[in-house]
């Protein structure tokens, strides 16, 4: 049945683990074999589409046994829409499978000595756990098996929701996502179904044209706050966004604030983008213990509130503070953790890249009671040098939390020299914290490891490891 060398198919394939990808794990005559959507036990048919000197990729083509693990995936979406890859695969399993993650990259791929790594932590709720979608508005939506574009009229070839896969210019329309508490289904459904009927055109990516373009939920689960951004590609017709905007607040009068934007960028980013308040608050506000945080329009919060709450407080015991120390907090965002651990600190000194950010983490302080902690603004190899640490003096105790991408090298140069007596680094991808911990394993030994499950059904984890200077 071979096709071409790239392109064929293997036979009653047995799935035996879970990639740090979130895909099935085979080995095919010495050679690795990463399968979409396949779980451990499954037995697959495999349909090869990419094959290298030491690996190849596939796809089921079809389930010869299913694992006794399996489970039947709740959402209706599963297997076209991206996210949530891991429905089938028990919640132990996940669990399991982020914990071995997170020890691969630091022992077998980080060669790094570390005490005993401690299970995954898991979320309190598996679905509806995030605070914040974004959906994307096409002209050109994904076709299911079946439907033939050419016989639908326009209006059913649109779609709001989730970019598909590779496809930057294909958005599969969704009807009922399981990530966000409602309203956000029924505020998604609306407003699809309004700028429908009043001839509102949906965005052309690959072309840039059209007319409404995206739209943000954020939602709080403290307060029950909502907030919807929606955006437009232009300002020709403003009677037409003034209707929808009303329409969108007299259905649904729990939206606590509604902001638009005009975006007539290439991409549909709205942080370089005016966000315009046209009904209600200009921010929502989760609370914890006690502290109330200030969430506006473009800024970051952990997108699952409640394990927010468990991550911070691992990285405060990781701290250690008793009531002495001065602490810095690197990429602190709007001052969440700067906030959460500065009773129990002499000094918390925030840094973070985006300005709107800082001003949000020095508002919050203020409203929340706080005087203990500075925050200031810019890139971080450029804020943090030996000047800026002798100017507010030597830290007892950092705490990190960088993007993904890691900290730049100058970064860490900084931090060795400052030599604080503490890290705490907390990371979205284990493998670029690897790479960071092994320059401070010339100085620092890690003494404990604790992964975060943040995103049910999905293979990303959060980690947080503590770092002690050694004598």
């Amino acid at each position: 049945m071979s096709r071409k060398k790239t392109d064929f198919l293997l036979e009653s394939i047995t799935i035996e683990d879970i990639a740090a990808e979130g895909k099935g794990v085979a080995r095919v005559d010495g050679m690795v074999l990463f399968v979409d959507s396949a779980i451990p036990g499954d037995i697959v048919d495999v349909h090869v589409f990419k094959k290298k000197h030491n690996y190849m990729e596939g796809r089921i083509e079809r389930m010869v046994k299913p694992s006794d693990r399996r489970l039947e995936p709740f959402c209706e979406h599963f297997g076209v829409c991206g996210g949530c890859k891991w429905q089938a695969l028990p919640y132990e399993d996940q669990l399991e499978a982020k914990t071995r993650q997170v020890r691969d990259q630091l022992v077998r791929i980080g060669h790094l000595e570390v005490p005993g790594i401690r299970p995954c932590l898991p979320s309190d709720h598996t679905t509806f756990y995030r605070n914040k979608l974004e959906f994307t508005f096409s002209s050109r939506r994904w076709f299911l098996d079946g439907e033939n574009p050419d016989l639908l009229p326009p209006e059913q070839r649109c779609g709001l929701g989730f970019h598909v896969g590779k496809f930057f210019d294909k958005v599969l329309d969704i009807r009922q996502c399981h990530l966000q508490r409602e309203p956000s289904n029924a505020i998604r459904n609306f407003v699809r179904e309004w700028a429908l009927d009043h001839g509102l055109e949906f965005y052309d990516l690959r072309a840039n044209s059209g007319y409404i373009r995206s739209l943000f939920i954020r939602t709080s689960d403290s307060t029950g706050e909502v907030m919807v951004i929606l955006t437009f590609a232009h300002d020709d017709d403003p009677a037409v966004r003034i209707a929808l905007l009303d329409a969108l607040s007299e259905r649904f009068p729990e939206i606590s604030s509604l902001y638009y934007v005009i975006n007539r960028k290439f991409n549909d980013s709205i942080s370089d983008q005016e966000c315009v308040l046209y009904r209600g608050s200009e921010a929502i506000y989760e609370i914890m213990e006690g502290l109330r945080f200030k969430i506006g329009p473009k800024s970051f919060y952990q997108t699952n509130s409640l394990q927010a709450y468990k991550l911070y407080s691992v990285a405060r015991d990781f701290a250690a503070l008793s009531g002495s120390e001065v602490v810095y907090d690197l990429y602190t965002g709007t001052g969440t953790i700067a906030q959460f651990v500065s009773s129990k600190a002499s000094k918390v000194i925030g840094i973070e890249y985006i300005e709107e950010a800082v001003e949000a983490a020095r508002e919050g302080a203020k409203a929340n009671g706080i005087s203990n902690c500075s925050f200031y603004a810019g890139d971080m190899k450029d804020v943090l040098t030996d000047a800026f640490i002798a100017a507010h003096g030597a830290p007892h105790v950092m705490i990190l939390d960088p993007p993904r991408a890691g900290i730049h090298p100058d970064v860490a140069r900084v931090i060795m020299r400052a030599a604080p007596k503490r890290m705490v680094y907390v990371s979205c991808n284990p493998a670029s914290q690897a790479r960071d911990l092994a320059i401070f394993s010339e100085k620092y030994s890690i003494t404990a490891v604790q992964p975060v499950d943040m995103f049910p059904h999905t293979m990303h984890v959060e980690n947080v490891c503590s770092l002690e200077l050694m004598k």
